[in-house]
């Protein structure tokens, strides 16, 4: 297999952007920000993201360009004869696991656009979440519509870097910004929309429990993609002479406008249709099709928000399913590697497709095979895979090496450098034990 390389610095910045957004930002953020009691959590989530997911983004950067090689290869390279290589190969079994029920969520969207533009959504007096629970409960097209999710993902990934992310990145993360404007404007518009503003900027500390900091953590990690070597892969194909710092600012930059707006399209609607913020996973499925059907021009806005949708899950799933594949290294072909990943992680999806039906009420400590996966991935591995960064770069990495790709292009300052590595050695590693501890209910702080 061939070395990948970024054609453009932009091409890199929305193509992590992309992986960073995907579904987390449009699908979770929006629901676990209404369990999660609307401005305190999104205000935590600011936090994390700035102060914990900021530093560990750098971090990965400068394990990946430093080496010019993926996950597993990189710490290989910086740490042979240990076992550190062992936290790339989680973040590769994260990523696998990772994509195996989002592609679920995936093909949940292509089979909404089908009710949509086919006028099955729109009927008068229809259940909406009736028609949610028959499309998520039937076993056949639930795990068809994954499989042409999947199969989407592979045909992109297999086109490369530059032939493939780069360019389907550079129409859809543009496309995405357009899309939630023109959202914003229309829920906006509603009667009682500043009640939605208002619950989503404005913080009820109330709310806030150790879970949900947990979750806020969980969620800042996921919209990243930072303690899955994600973007020690991504930045293994950026050029030595880029500025790592300034992608990794606007990086996070457009993660947090991401969620900024997503806030603003959704809960303004909600909000002003009496639906309740609480609704959980079913939230855009359920009350988007619900408070749309009741507006001028819903249908069009509608199939808009779905587009949106579908687009911020292949960004994200293309990243993940990236990351499978440049772990086979040179023994597979790209393409030949895209097929058989991508075939694998099907199939591996099953379950989680079948949770919301026939196998329903098979669980696993109290939780479906779809709620389960989603735990163990974004609140013990990505925390976790987060934690032995924060330890392998700061204390196992050579300090000039740091300085030097932290520096280049005109890069990081040295007063920041310092900063960032004293946030990197103790602080960060410290919230993310006590917030993993207090959540899990391991230790109660």
């Amino acid at each position: 297999m061939e070395k990948q390389k970024w054609g453009t610095k932009i091409g890199f910045i929305l193509s992590a952007a992309g992986s960073a957004i995907g579904l987390g930002a449009i699908w979770k953020f929006p629901y676990m920000t209404g369990i999660g009691g609307g401005g305190a959590f999104f205000l935590v989530f600011i936090l994390f993201t700035l102060f914990i997911g900021l530093p560990i983004l750098l971090a990965e950067f400068v394990i990946g360009r430093s080496t010019q090689k993926e996950a597993v290869a990189a710490y290989k390279t910086i740490a042979p004869g240990s076992l550190w290589p062992w936290v790339g190969r989680m973040g590769v079994a994260a990523c696998f696991l990772l994509l195996s029920f989002y592609s679920v969520i995936g093909g949940w969207i292509l089979i909404y656009l089908w009710y949509a533009l086919s006028g099955k959504l729109w009927t008068e007096g229809l259940n909406f979440e009736a028609v949610f629970g028959e499309a998520i409960s039937d076993p056949m097209l639930a795990a068809g519509a994954q499989l042409v999710f999947i199969l989407l993902s592979v045909l992109i990934v297999s086109r490369g870097v530059q032939g493939g992310l780069e360019k389907v990145n550079k129409y859809f993360m543009p496309a995405l910004f357009i899309m939630f404007v023109a959202l914003i404007a229309r829920s906006l518009s509603f009667d009682n929309a500043i009640e939605g503003v208002k619950f989503f900027l404005q913080p009820d500390f109330g709310k806030m429990t150790p879970d949900v900091f947990l979750y806020a953590l969980g969620q800042s990690f996921f919209s990243l993609s930072v303690g899955v070597s994600v973007m020690v892969t991504y930045s293994s194909y950026l050029s030595k002479k880029e500025n790592i710092t300034k992608a990794a600012f606007s990086i996070t930059g457009l993660t947090l406008l991401i969620a900024l707006l997503a806030g603003l399209a959704i809960f303004p609607a909600i909000f002003s249709f009496g639906m309740e913020p609480e609704e959980g996973p079913g939230l855009l499925f359920i009350v988007l099709p619900a408070i749309f059907s009741k507006i001028a021009f819903g249908e069009f806005f509608f199939i808009l928000f779905l587009l949106l949708f579908f687009f911020a899950a292949l960004t994200s799933a293309i990243s993940m399913l990236e990351i499978n594949v440049a772990a086979a290294g040179k023994k597979a072909g790209r393409t030949k590697a895209s097929i058989l990943f991508g075939l694998l992680i099907f199939a591996a999806g099953i379950p989680s497709a079948l949770s919301f039906g026939e196998w329903s009420d098979i669980l696993i400590f109290g939780k479906t095979f779809f709620d389960s996966a989603d735990y163990l991935v974004s609140n013990i591995l990505l925390p976790l895979g987060a934690l032995f960064i924060t330890i392998f770069v700061p204390w196992r990495m050579d300090r000039n090496t740091l300085v030097k790709e932290l520096q280049a292009g005109s890069g990081m300052a040295r007063r920041l450098f310092a900063f960032w590595l004293l946030l990197l050695k103790y602080a960060v590693p410290a919230a993310i034990i006590i917030v993993f501890l207090n959540g899990t209910g391991i230790i109660k702080f």
